[in-house]
């Protein structure tokens, strides 16, 4: 399938971490990413807490302004866009945020919720747009007649939905999915994930899924990027990753996953990594993951190694593979 490039970004730092870091250097809460999703799919985008992922995905929002680099959009360089003009173009993406609980404002109704990002960008009529947030709402199975009750008076799930139903009000083309289950109960999980499932085919949506669960990764993205300290180790198609695992740190990653399999379980060798995260206000020399590897060698902790592919899409950072 021929699929056309729908987001590139490369290169960019927090700002409000960068000054509570102090100093003209700041930190690098991403530093040097490059990779492109492409219309139609789901990129994973898995790794520690604290690693970017986040930051990642506001950047490409434009929620956080990028210091350095370029974030581009359907052939649209988002850093450069100011006011009206990304006003605009934030009609052709969304976020789903992780906190259902936080991101919904407890004073405003779920109707004046869901409605919101219609008057913010002149979508209908009064009436049209209270029609729009009843066909919302039963699209992600939610009681229409709803549009009068309070955040409150919903469970996390609930919550969730509603906060998918604002995401999907103004047709956008390209959503990111900010850790969307992790504040919910396992039951519920699996029925937010199988409705952004529906969703996607339903309206040929393109995701970037920021998640901790790796079971869940596998299950709902066509390619996963790993991300440490700020930069992505390993990125490769959902099956070549779990087959073939090829950075140290993805290993480790794959090798704490359950299988439900008491035979294969039980032969399968865990990887433990030592020692802690370092911090991004001083990260290694060399390769950022030098300080935990199991396989280090002398190069690691002098020279980063270069983010190259290794074949069908199968990319990786480490000193292990020829550069």
């Amino acid at each position: 399938m021929n699929r056309r490039r729908w987001w590139h970004e490369c290169a960019e730092h927090d700002p409000d971490e960068r000054q509570c870091a102090g100093g003209p250097s700041g930190v690098k809460a991403v530093d040097g990413l490059n990779f492109d999703i492409y219309a139609g799919e789901t990129l994973g985008l898995v790794g520690e807490s604290g690693c970017g992922k986040s930051t990642t995905g506001r950047a490409i929002l434009q929620l956080y302004k990028p210091t350095e680099g370029t974030v581009e959009v359907a052939g649209k360089e988002l850093t450069k866009l100011q006011g009206e003009d990304l006003r605009k173009q934030r009609r052709q993406m969304q976020m789903i945020f992780q906190d259902p609980y936080a991101s919904l404002n407890p004073r405003m109704t779920v109707g004046s919720i869901v409605s919101e990002p219609m008057e913010v960008h002149n979508i209908g009529t009064k009436s049209e747009r209270i029609e729009r947030v009843r066909e919302l709402l039963k699209v992600v199975g939610l009681n229409p007649y709803f549009i009068n009750r309070y955040p409150h008076e919903f469970s996390g799930g609930q919550r969730q939905r509603i906060g998918v139903a604002r995401a999907l009000a103004v047709n956008p083309s390209f959503i990111v999915c900010d850790e969307p289950i992790s504040a919910l109960d396992v039951s519920i999980q699996a029925q937010v994930i199988n409705l952004l499932e529906d969703l996607q085919e339903q309206f040929k949506l393109t995701y970037l899924f920021i998640a901790h669960d790796l079971s869940v990764v596998r299950h709902i993205s066509d390619r996963i990027a790993v991300m440490y300290l700020g930069k992505i180790m390993e990125l490769a198609d959902r099956d070549e990753l779990y087959a073939n695992p090829m950075h140290p740190y993805t290993q480790a990653l794959l090798s704490a996953v359950p299988i439900p399999d008491p035979v294969v379980e039980e032969k399968r060798k865990r990887i433990i990594l030592e020692g802690d995260v370092p911090s991004p206000a001083n990260p290694p020399k060399g390769c950022n993951f030098c300080t935990r590897c199991p396989k280090v060698m002398d190069v690691c902790r002098e020279q980063e190694p270069v983010f190259k592919e290794y074949g069908s899409g199968h990319y990786t950072a480490c000193w292990l593979y020829p550069q």
